[in-house]
């Protein structure tokens, strides 16, 4: 332990983290910089705050103050100590409706004070995109804005009074008439008053530099106002007054269409007049769907509001009035709205794709101009990009100038960053000459602060360098960044990935088969981080059950960027600290569709964990339930099930099988069924009926073994609509598709059996060349079926997921697996494609329950939908997991995070059920997880449709 680590674990009652994990979770924020810090401190309250700052001055050590860590500049990042307010200096203080105000600590999630402020109708005015996890601290120390800035202002317009600690351990409460300022401040000011009134721009997105105007006697002499916006370099925030705004009552949403992107930029400052909420603009090259926008190439989002939906929408119809517009489109609907919002909101993300899937990057994220001169900027702009042969998608905040945009650099190469600073150093003085800020919301860090003499002169940076000095002469707090930055070419984060190909065994088809390019897909903006979900939305159950940074998404994502970086991680694969934060993984897949660049944690977890027990014993559970298609097809080829069950019914016998496979004490074992679905299927005859089409029913493990009854349910609905079913070829030969039988009898005798598997169990525990030979053997066995055009309709949504993903991704050598991957439809989707004309019988009756997870992340539930509406199935299902996912919640030690991931969404769903409702399950986990928490039987949808087929 080192002297300073010891000397913080006496001084702080917090947490002080000084190991691998704790480091490799904040050596990155969401920007393209790495720097690694010795140590990081969660303090519980301002006094533990002061004894950090006395302990790392004593040891000449620098301290970061990190909220949400979604800053795209740099300025989260340090070598020295980095506190960590979201863990305990979270809480909402209090509200003041009458004054309209709320104290708040800089921990706090700014969603969790919009919820806190809505029931007394006032909000806080500025709204980042990431408005789910960055933190009020973050957004005072960047003075963040947000789509509504045009009618609300920055973060630096809300706030009132703020509670700060300077480096030397003075606390100051910041305020109006040079209430707080540290001594020497005031002198500085009277002695610049000149370049002060003079020397900034006059705009309403400047966010680079010190505010050292807000200081100005006119102004007030607003030392809390002019502290937003210094990116932790002057002082530590403990705890902030903020003003609210009223909200309005309704909201409606005029959707603009433009020929183009100039269009749109030179349409927005004209509607300001008008007194909108936003004006946002984004183009056509960033939206991956145009469907639901009106026609044009390019939209300007503005968003009006109202007393009432009629007033907010006349208002939304006066501004299509007033635009020059290809077409238009006024939306009230707020589920509607929430839709198109989403688009924007996850910009930052999605931007850093281009359409051909190449990797783009932040570092011009927000440079902002006066709103009238936008159109010739965006111009200015373009031309500079393809004089530079790099490519970018703008899109922002249009009626306040602030445009965000994600380049194409090339970070890996000496030329490709070479390039990124000459295009920097050009497009600053682009910037300059249409008299903007180089930054315009997330601000300057170490992104753009080298660039400042080149906005406010040499003089001026002078004057931050000298006001900083004021409140923290030992340059303590963040130093590098605002005033004497480091290099904006220092300190990417891609410089310590590996150059080659590191040797895997998925495909990575969207990363070019390179792992350290999938790695790279997590761009820091923390959208695992929410602690709620919209919608059928996933992402990410294990954050939200454990509130820490190594359960989340993008945790594991930074773990794994320093496994291959290979300076904090050392034993790369066999990382224990890589192991234990995927441990919770449970792999539901819900990043692969609900993180904007679709991280896919689930495969990059099996990857992990094939190799880090190559040649090497693995855990218990690894091989009892791993191999579970093994065991039970053991059980139903010996027709020992009822034998299986009795045992399990023993306590004392369950209890030592348990200990033994690695299975959760807490857990029931399953019961296996007394007739799988196959042999039923053989005992009914074997064969196709009817005339309808052909589909082939995927007899999954747990259908087969576990809940045969879907099957059966699922035959009599599929047949009721008119298909022929049959089963897939248990012979490996020229089999007929359905019965297993031969075309010779010298087929017969040459032919083997088998059964055919995902390979679904083997993937999640990682033992990747197990799942191969039997993807391989499940090949040989549905090539007859290959050879025809009938569907593989698959009812188990992980199975029917593994199929078309895993299964082409870890045999991407086989032109076999694309193709049976290609022919892979859910139970809905059969139905609809294929019995397009059939009428389903009605049920009438409300419904919950849950999306299952690879459903919703892989398959998509849209056909579902649209049967259960056509069934007279009411209500919407909730979005997360359910918590058992697989293996995961059979697993000894992952029973409280199970459960509590089944709290967050599934069990209150049921439990505030309507009396009658039907609980749709499709998962067998799903299923057994109702049952097994909430006494409640969920059924799969194939059996509530067969219920009432009579």
């Amino acid at each position: 332990m080192t002297d300073l680590e010891a000397a913080l674990r006496r001084a702080v009652r917090g947490e002080v983290g000084f190991d691998t994990t704790s480091r490799a979770l904040t050596t990155m924020d969401a920007s393209n910089y790495r720097r690694v810090p010795l140590g990081v401190v969660a303090p519980r309250d301002t006094d533990d705050v002061a004894a950090v700052l006395e302990v790392c001055r004593e040891h000449a050590v620098p301290v970061v103050a990190r909220g949400g860590g979604t800053s795209i500049a740099g300025q989260a990042t340090g070598t020295g100590v980095v506190l960590d307010f979201t863990r305990h200096m979270n809480r909402l203080v209090g509200i003041d409706p009458q004054a309209r105000t709320a104290v708040v600590q800089p921990g706090l999630v700014l969603d969790r004070l919009q919820d806190a402020a809505a029931p007394h109708g006032l909000r806080f005015g500025p709204d980042p995109s990431t408005h789910s996890r960055c933190t009020l601290g973050g957004m005072i120390g960047n003075n963040s804005c947000g789509s509504h800035s045009v009618a609300w202002g920055t973060t630096a317009d809300s706030v009132r009074e703020l509670s700060v600690l300077t480096a030397r351990g003075r606390r100051l409460r910041l305020g109006q008439e040079w209430s707080g300022a540290p001594e020497g401040l005031r002198g500085l000011v009277d002695g610049e008053l000149a370049r002060l009134r003079t020397g900034f721009p006059d705009l309403p997105r400047r966010i680079s530099g010190y505010a050292l105007d807000a200081l100005l006697p006119e102004r007030g002499a607003d030392v809390a106002r002019s502290f937003c916006g210094s990116e932790g370099t002057l002082g530590v925030l403990t705890e902030a007054v903020v003003g609210l705004v009223e909200s309005p009552r309704a909201r409606s949403l005029a959707v603009l269409g433009y020929a183009d992107e100039a269009g749109a930029a030179e349409a927005a400052a004209g509607l300001l007049p008008l007194g909108p909420l936003t004006v946002e603009g984004m183009a056509v090259d960033l939206v991956p769907s145009t469907e639901g926008l009106p026609r044009g190439g390019a939209w300007l989002f503005v968003e009006t509001g109202g007393d009432t939906e009629a007033e907010a929408r006349a208002r939304a119809e006066a501004v299509v009035r007033a635009a020059d517009v290809v077409d238009a489109l006024v939306v009230t609907d707020p589920a509607g709205q929430r839709t198109l919002w989403r688009i924007r909101e996850d910009a930052s993300g999605t931007a850093t794709r281009m359409p051909d899937g190449s990797e783009a990057w932040p570092g011009w994220e927000d440079c902002a101009v006066p709103p009238a001169r936008l159109g010739g900027y965006l111009r200015d702009f373009r031309r500079l990009l393809t004089a530079h042969e790099l490519r970018g998608t703008p899109y922002g905040h249009f009626g306040d100038g602030c445009i965000h945009v994600r380049i194409d650099f090339d970070l890996l190469s000496a030329d490709g960053v070479a390039r990124f600073r000459r295009f920097s150093e050009e497009l600053a003085d682009v910037v300059v000459a249409h008299g903007g800020s180089l930054s315009g919301e997330h601000g300057d860090g170490q992104a753009r602060a080298e660039l400042l003499p080149r906005m406010y002169g040499a003089e001026t940076v002078a004057l931050f360098e000298r006001a900083k000095a004021v409140w923290d002469p030992d340059d303590l707090l963040n130093p590098g960044m605002l005033v004497r930055p480091a290099p904006l070419d220092a300190n990417l984060r891609f410089s310590v990935l590996p150059r080659e190909p590191v040797d895997v065994e998925f495909g990575y088809p969207s990363d070019g088969g390179d792992f350290s390019a999938a790695v790279r897909r997590c761009v820091g903006v923390a959208k695992c981080r929410t602690t709620s979900v919209s919608g059928t939305g996933v992402m990410c159950p294990s954050f939200r059950a454990t509130g820490d940074e190594q359960h989340s998404t993008r945790g594991r994502a930074r773990l794994l960027h320093e496994m291959l970086a290979g300076e904090l991680v050392t034993d790369g694969w066999r990382s224990t600290e890589v192991r234990d934060a995927l441990d919770l993984c449970l792999s539901c897949k819900g990043c692969r569709s609900d993180c904007p660049v679709e991280v896919d944690m689930a495969t990059y977890k099996a990857e992990f964990l094939h190799h880090h027990y190559a040649g090497r014993r693995r855990p218990a559970a690894h091989y009892a339930m791993g191999w579970l298609p093994v065991w039970l097809r053991w059980a139903a080829r010996t027709r020992t099930a009822p034998v299986v069950n009795a045992l399990a019914a023993v306590r004392p016998l369950a209890a030592v099988a348990k200990r033994l496979g690695g299975i959760a004490r807490e857990r029931e074992v399953p019961r296996l069924a007394g007739e799988t679905f196959s042999r039923w299927w053989r005992r009914r005859g074997g064969r196709p009926t009817g005339g309808g089409d052909l589909v082939v029913l995927w007899p999954d493990t747990f259908t087969e073994h576990l809940s045969p009854s879907v099957g059966r349910a699922a035959v009599r609905v599929l047949e009721a609509a008119g298909l022929r079913v049959a089963l897939p070829p248990t012979l490996r030969g020229r089999a007929v598709v359905g019965d297993g039988t031969s075309r010779s009898a010298l087929a017969l005798l040459t032919a083997r059996r088998g059964q055919v598997c995902c390979g679904l169990t083997y993937v999640s525990t990682g033992q990747l060349d197990r799942a191969r030979a039997v993807m391989r053997r499940t090949l040989d066995l549905m090539a007859p079926v290959l050879e025809t055009s009938a569907p593989v309709v698959v009812l188990e949504p992980s199975c029917a997921a593994a199929l078309r993903t895993d299964l082409p991704e870890l045999l991407h050598d086989d032109p076999r697996a694309a193709r049976l991957a290609a022919r892979v439809l859910t139970f809905a989707e059969a139905l609809e494609r294929h019995a397009p004309d059939w009428t389903p019988p009605q049920v009438n009756l409300p419904a919950v329950g849950q999306t299952h997870c690879h459903q919703h992340a892989v398959l998509g539930d849209a056909a579902d939908r649209r049967l259960r509406e056509s069934a007279g199935l009411t209500g919407e299902l909730s979005g997360g997991c359910c918590g058992l996912a697989g293996n995961f919640g059979f697993e000894a030690g992952h029973y409280e995070v199970s459960a509590a991931c089944a709290e967050d969404q599934l069990l209150p769903a049921v439990r505030e059920a309507p009396d009658g409702a039907v609980v749709l399950a499709d998962g067998f986990s799903c299923r057994t997880q109702l049952e097994r928490l909430a006494g409640v039987r969920g059924r799969h949808l194939a059996e509530v449709l067969a219920q009432r087929l009579a």
